[in-house]
Order: C-alpha cells, then sequence, then structure tokens
C-alpha cells in the first residue's frame, strides 16, 4: 500500500484532511515538521505528499525542489488558497501533481479527495508498467 502524508503547520487543516483519508482507508501519516517530511519521503514510506503552501517556516515552493531531489517520482499535491499566480506557476514548473483549495468546511475535502484518488491510480499504472513492460 501506498502512503500518503500531510505535512501542514495548521493542526485543524491536518486533522481535518487526515481524517478524510483515515476513513477512506489510506495509510496516513502527518507532520507540521519539514524533517519529518523529509524523512518520510526519504524512507519511501510517503509516495503522495499533501503540502500546504506555508510549513515550518518555509514556502511550499521552497520546500517542494527538496522534496523531489529526495524522490524524482514522489507526488505532491499543494494545499492553500493564497497563493499568488507566479507562486503557483513556480510549484508547477517544480513539479507538483496538482494544487487544490484548502478546504475550509469538513465537507470541502472532495476536491483533494479525487486529486489524491487520481494521483494513487497514477502510481498503481506506473508500478503496473514497470512490472509488465
Amino acid at each position: 500500500m501506498f502512503g500518503l502524508l500531510i505535512a501542514d503547520d495548521d493542526l485543524e487543516s491536518r486533522k481535518q484532511i487526515a481524517d478524510l483519508f483515515i476513513e477512506a482507508g489510506y495509510h496516513v501519516t502527518v507532520t507540521n515538521s519539514v524533517a519529518n517530511a523529509l524523512y518520510g519521503v526519504l524512507k519511501k514510506t510517503a509516495q503522495v505528499v499533501l503540502i500546504s503552501s506555508q510549513f515550518d517556516e518555509l514556502t511550499a515552493v521552497d520546500l517542494i525542489p527538496l522534496l523531489k531531489h529526495c524522490d524524482r517520482d514522489l507526488t505532491i499535491i499543494l494545499i492553500g488558497s493564497e497563493e499568488s499566480l507566479p507562486s503557483i506557476r513556480k510549484a508547477r514548473k517544480e513539479g507538483i501533481f496538482y494544487h487544490a483549495l484548502k478546504p475550509v468546511r469538513p465537507d470541502d475535502g472532495e476536491e483533494i479527495r479525487l486529486a489524491v484518488k487520481c494521483a494513487y491510480e497514477r502510481l498503481i499504472a506506473r508500478k503496473h508498467a514497470l512490472a509488465y513492460g
């Protein structure tokens, strides 16, 4: 099973998103630390990362290249609603899979749920293609 890492400074947001995926049966790890996020990626416990735009004193745009350097196949979904268009463009250039709006209410998680589902489907297809060439 693939791992999902939620990296967000906001405790309430982290909990809300984690609950959404735990209820759906995903293997979820949460953190508010860059060190723990990098550790999860390096140890291959996370193949999909949901990262907020501001995280542990860094912007996501600054952290994304580090995460991708640790695992170039990592799927990163940026979550936030306050990014400028130049920041979003830079994040896309750095290799994010998707940019989703941060859920405000408990029933706002559909966009993120679909993005993660699509990311996992892509990982499974890639793994299948490598195995059966």
